[in-house]
C-alpha cells in the first residue's frame, strides 16, 4: 500500500488541495491580493481550470470571488504564497461572484469571458 508523504513542504513539487485552500495571493510587487478559497477541479480530464481567490470585503463580510485561470499563478516558495501577474484596479473589474452565488462552472460562455479577461487560452481548447 502506497504512503502518503509530506504535501505541506513548500519546497516540494506537490501539495495536497486542502492545504491551497487558505494560501495567500500577491501581485508581484508583494502587495497581499487576497487568498485562494477553492479549486475547481474537471472530474474527466483531472485539470485544475481555476483557484477562486476571495478579494475585498472586510473581515469575511462582502469578500467576492473570482475565478483566476489556474496557469496564471505561480508559487514563491520565499513568499510561502501565489504570485499573479494582477494589481488590485485589474482585479476589480474581472469577472466574479458574489458570497451566496454560484456561477455556472459548465458555461462555456462564462468560462471564456473569464480567460478571455486574463488573455489565456481556455483549459477546454
Amino acid at each position: 500500500m502506497a504512503t502518503l508523504t509530506d504535501t505541506t513542504n513548500p519546497s516540494g513539487r506537490l501539495i495536497a488541495a486542502s492545504q491551497v485552500s487558505g494560501t495567500v495571493v500577491y501581485n508581484p510587487q508583494g502587495e497581499r491580493l487576497g487568498k485562494i478559497e477553492d479549486l475547481m477541479i474537471d472530474k474527466v480530464s483531472g485539470r485544475i481550470p481555476y483557484a477562486v481567490l476571495s478579494f475585498g470585503g472586510f473581515l469575511g463580510i462582502g469578500d467576492r470571488y473570482y475565478p483566476l485561470p489556474w496557469p496564471q499563478l505561480r508559487y514563491d516558495t520565499g513568499m510561502g504564497g501565489y504570485v499573479v501577474n494582477l494589481d488590485k484596479r485589474m482585479l476589480d473589474n474581472a469577472p466574479s461572484y458574489a458570497a451566496g452565488a454560484t456561477p455556472d462552472w459548465n458555461d462555456d460562455t462564462w468560462g471564456r469571458s473569464v480567460y478571455g479577461y486574463y488573455k489565456t487560452d481556455p483549459y477546454w481548447s
